[in-house]
This record gives structure tokens, sequence and C-alpha cells, in this order.
């Protein structure tokens, strides 16, 4: 279903936290330099008299030497006096104090892998083995932290840095620059939106992502390319077939989402200013995208050719 490549596209960027950083940098450590590659991701805004708003679709990790922040972008960028992004990054602690809160499964449940379908404990298993995880570790936890785990925690070993993620970059650069940095959601948010999902639906979360385990690199790779060729389209149907067998999961975490960020969009368009919105790309794609419910409303936005 490719829901695992589906997080460095669209889904929350907090997930990013659960990547552990030590195998991260080792794994870094012993890559060899990368090479510069271009990249030209899809740019649009949204203006009345007297607001700007620009719509850029991030990616959540990416591999060191992508040259996507330069040219329009950049430009963009520069122009904007406030950054908003779908997450103003916790520290530890409080992820780890909200997290202690709500990803601890009922007492009484039976561990992770006993949960899963015959056919999917042993992948599940061999997956977590590989990503260095004990599993017995997230058997006092909810299903969905295992799924966003084994979502992420293999990256660093495929070359990819969430130190080169769009959010961090963008993040350094308003900071270096003075701008104010805005979330159009909190961690407590993000992390509802998997904990309150039944049982049933995490359970298909995580076998989703032990099934996509294996095609990880291939399938993050070819989302990474069409959002570096600047085609949101191809994104959005790749992104299709990867939610088609849970419409349940599309609908939490992205269609909804994507109603109450245009629903923003349209009340700071009251606002006089310029503003840097960028959310995952996979939110910018696809029949029920930002564009389309702004759309919806007689809001217009229009692509920046590049």
């Amino acid at each position: 279903m490719k829901l695992k490549s589906l997080f460095a596209v669209a889904a929350a960027p907090l997930a990013l936290l659960f990547s552990p950083s030590a195998s991260g940098q080792a794994a870094l450590a012993t890559a060899p330099a990368p090479q510069s590659r271009p990249a030209d991701p899809a740019l649009w805004v949204v203006k009345d008299a007297d607001t700007t708003i620009y719509l850029f679709g991030t990616v959540h990790v990416l591999k060191p030497g992508l040259s996507w922040f330069d040219s329009a972008v950049k430009a963009a960028f520069d122009k904007s006096d406030t950054l908003v992004l779908e997450l103003v990054e916790p520290d530890p602690a409080t992820m780890q104090g909200l997290l202690a809160g709500m990803a601890l499964a009922p007492p009484g449940s039976k561990p992770i892998a006993d949960q899963l379908p015959a056919g999917k404990r042993d992948a599940y298993l061999k997956a977590m083995g590989d990503i260095g995880v004990p599993p017995a570790a997230f058997d006092m936890l909810q299903p969905w932290v295992a799924g966003i785990t084994l979502s992420v925690a293999g990256l660093p070993k495929l070359g990819y840095d969430p130190a080169s993620g769009a959010e961090k970059v963008l993040t350094a650069a308003a900071k270096d620059a003075g701008k104010p940095v805005v979330g159009l959601e909190t961690a407590e948010q993000q992390l509802g939106y998997f904990a309150t999902m039944p049982t049933a639906l995490q359970l298909a979360f995580l076998s989703s992502a032990v099934d996509d385990y294996p095609q990880l690199g291939t399938e993050l790779g070819k989302m990474i390319d069409q959002w570096a060729a600047g085609d949101p389209e191809a994104l959005g149907a790749t992104m299709n077939e990867g939610m088609r067998d849970t419409p349940e999961l599309a609908r939490i975490l992205l269609t909804e989402r994507n109603a109450r960020w245009a629903k923003w969009i349209e009340a700071r368009l009251q606002k006089p200013g310029t503003v840097f919105l960028a959310v995952g790309a996979g939110h910018l794609a696809g029949t029920d995208s930002v564009q389309a419910f702004l759309a919806r409303d007689q809001v217009k936005a229009e692509r920046i050719r590049y």
C-alpha cells in the first residue's frame, strides 16, 4: 500500500522524531559525499490585494545534495514575512511526555506480533530486527507506534537524513532571517490522529508498513523524483494508489486536514502580509488537495512556473 513512503511526502513530520538519530548518524558517516542534484518542486501562490500566501509541498526527509531551496522557491521564501509549517517541532522532553500519555496500550493487551494476522508476524519481527529495534519494546504500546517507527527508522540506512528534510532547512533559514515560524497543528494533535484510531485501523496501518518495508527505498525514491520534477499530478496518482486500500487513513491523515488548512488560508487572506506555507507535498497533490478545497470556495491557487 506504500504507506511508508507517504510519511516522507505527506503525513505527520513528527514521525521523523521516531527515527533513532544515532543510527542515522552512523549510516551517514560512512556514506560517500553526496553529489549535487537539481530539483524544481512545485510552488503555488494564493493572493488578493494585500495578502500573498505561497504554497510549497515538502518532503520530510531527503538525501543530502538535492538542490531545491533556490530559484523561485528561495525567492518566495525571502519575500515572506512568516513561515507556516504543519508542525513546529517540540523539544524531546515535551515529545516524550506526550508519548507517555498517548502511546500506552490498554492493560492486558496482547503483544503486537500476536495481534497481527498470522501471515504478517514473521515479516514484522524480521523488519524490526533489521532496524535494530527489539519487538518486545513495543508490546506495552499501541500498534500505531510500531507502525510509525517501522515507517522511518530504516531511512538513514538508505542514505536519507532527517536534517536534510525541507522543514529543517526552512526552519533554519527562517531563524537566520528572523522570521516567525507558525504551526498549523500541534504535536498533540498529530499524535492524536493515530492514538484515537480504532485498534483495527492501527493494525491495518502497521500491516501496510510491514508489507512496504522491503520496497521502502524504491517507492520513496519514486515519490521524491516526482516531487523534484515538479509533477504533482504524478505524485497524486502514486499516493492515491498507496491509499486505495485504506480510505479511512486517507480521510484522517490527508482529506480532513487539507480541508481545515484551506479554511486557514482563506482566513489568513483577511490579514495583510506575505506567508510561505510549507506542508507535505502529498497535501498539495491529488483530487482532495488543499488547492482543490480552496477552489470549492472560489479561491484560486495559481501555479508558479519556473
